[in-house]
C-alpha cells in the first residue's frame, strides 16, 4: 500500500506555501500533482518544480494515472498528493487510491462559489464531492498552514 502522508486541495497546486511548510511538517520527500492539465503541460511543471523543496522529488501525473500507478510505490516514499479541486480526489478516493485525510488549503472564489473560510470558496459541486469523500470514511480539515489551528469543517456544508 503507498505511504501517503497528506493530501491537499489547492488550486495554486504545488507552490512555495506548500513546499516549504506542508512538506516539511509531514516529512513528505514526494510530491505527487494530480492534475491532467498539469501532466502534459511542461512549463506549469517546471515552474512548480523551481518551488519544490531540495531533496524533494515531484511527480505530474493525470487523475487516471495516479489511479493506475500509485501502488506501485516503495515504502520509502512518503506521498504528498496535491489536487486542484474536491472531484479530482473523489476521483482519486472511488479509483482506490487510499487517502484517509485531506487537507483543504485554498479553493479560490469564483463566480457561482460562496467563501466559506478565509482560502476556501465553494459551489454545491465541491459541497457534494465534499459529502461522499466524508461519506467514503475520509477525514477533511480546513487548515492554510500547518501551524495553524484547523477550521471548522462544517462550514463546508453550511
Amino acid at each position: 500500500m503507498p505511504n501517503i502522508v497528506l493530501t491537499r486541495i489547492d488550486n495554486r497546486l504545488l507552490h512555495g506555501q506548500v513546499a516549504t511548510q506542508w512538506t516539511k511538517a509531514i516529512g513528505a520527500n514526494l510530491i505527487l500533482v494530480a492534475n491532467d492539465e498539469v501532466a502534459s503541460n511542461k512549463m506549469r511543471q517546471g515552474l512548480m518544480d523551481m518551488a519544490a523543496p531540495t531533496g524533494v522529488a515531484t511527480r505530474y501525473w493525470t487523475i487516471q494515472k495516479t489511479i493506475d500507478t500509485i501502488h506501485k510505490a516503495a515504502d520509502r516514499q512518503h506521498i504528498f498528493i496535491i489536487c486542484e479541486s474536491p472531484e479530482d480526489v473523489l476521483k482519486l478516493v472511488e479509483g482506490g487510491v487510499p487517502i484517509d485525510k485531506v487537507n483543504i488549503g485554498n479553493m479560490h472564489m469564483a463566480a457561482g462559489k460562496r467563501q466559506v473560510a478565509g482560502t476556501v470558496a465553494v459551489d454545491d459541486k465541491d459541497v457534494d464531492a465534499f459529502r461522499a469523500l466524508r461519506n467514503h470514511g475520509v477525514e477533511l480539515e480546513i487548515r492554510k498552514v500547518p501551524t495553524e489551528s484547523k477550521d471548522n469543517i462544517e462550514k463546508l456544508f453550511s
